[in-house]
């Protein structure tokens, strides 16, 4: 099976998450409900048994918006990553095991609000559209939240690794390789510490990006002249 190099930049966003394996074809996503200083043994025991089992990445996750396109951007990068097996209880305030299901099976409108989500603040500002459509195409998600048990996590990532297809509580899992387009890569730093500078319409963003190209004109000119 094929297995590729992930982008140079892997992982491009940091976040409460251990690197594994960079050839695995899982990643692991705890779902976080308390502050970061609390985090309560069985959560991190969670996230444990998702590195140990050969999880490329396994970490915790919080928020639907900021904690969702850092997790798209890491995945990106890495081709290899196939499946997110998501574990761990809901976080009451945000929603998040609630909006990543309808992220993956219905992704987002036109202001990037994620589809069929109750979840308060489900807005993916800072990515493209593009990256968030690979995201889809490339991950199969394994919904095993609400179960405590790390064994569970640990059979997930396991059977997301075999040659032939097995069975995983109704979900037919195998490694099937890479995606078979190249990694990507981008950060999402700018927007998150300029978030006044996402347009609020359609037509605000198309002159913003008239804008961007003038710039980048004037950019080149003067270039040119020295």
């Amino acid at each position: 099976m094929l297995k590729v190099k992930p982008h140079p930049d892997y992982p491009p966003e940091e976040g409460r998450y251990m690197r594994g394996n960079d050839y695995s074809p899982v990643a692991v996503v705890i779902i976080l409900n308390c502050d970061a200083d609390k985090i309560p043994r069985e959560i991190e025991d969670l996230v444990r048994a998702g590195i140990e089992s050969g999880a490329a990445l396994s970490g915790t996750v919080q928020t639907e918006n900021i904690g969702f396109e850092k997790i798209i951007c890491n995945i990106v990068a890495n081709p290899n990553i196939r499946y997110i097996i998501l574990g761990g209880p809901e976080s009451e305030g945000h929603l998040t095991g609630e909006a990543l299901k309808s992220l993956v099976k219905n992704g987002v409108d036109k202001k990037k609000r994620i589809i069929g989500t109750d979840a308060p603040h489900p807005y993916l500002y800072n990515i493209p559209g593009k990256i968030i459509d690979r995201f889809r195409k490339q991950i199969s998600l394994v919904d095993v939240q609400f179960e405590a048990d790390p064994d569970v996590i640990r059979k997930a990532v396991w059977s997301c690794y075999q040659e032939k297809p097995v069975d995983f509580r109704g979900y037919s899992l195998w490694d099937p390789g890479a995606f078979p387009e190249p990694p990507l890569s981008g950060k999402i730093t700018w927007r998150v510490t300029q978030p006044w500078a996402e347009p609020p319409n359609e037509k605000e963003k198309e002159a913003l990006e008239k804008a961007k190209e003038l710039i980048e004109k004037l950019r080149k000119k003067s270039q040119r002249a020295k």
